[in-house]
């Protein structure tokens, strides 16, 4: 985990989360595409960032949509 928040880190909230402030999970699209690794954070403590692989995100996201 990091608590970096360089450059490119624009934040979009999942649309798995929901509107009462549970569940919030984001990651940053825009340094993801650049860099190649894939940030994810808890939108309601944005301090520490998880760093994953795209292959890892996409096991995530996979993961949510099974569960959802």
């Amino acid at each position: 985990m990091s608590s970096t928040h360089g450059p490119g880190m624009t934040w979009i909230k999942s649309s798995y989360s929901d509107g009462q402030g549970g569940n919030c999970v984001e990651w940053a699209p825009t340094y993801a595409a650049v860099t190649g690794v894939v940030p994810v954070r808890d939108s309601k403590n944005p301090g520490p960032i998880l760093m994953v692989s795209p292959a890892a995100f996409a096991g995530l996201v996979a993961f949510a949509k099974s569960e959802g």
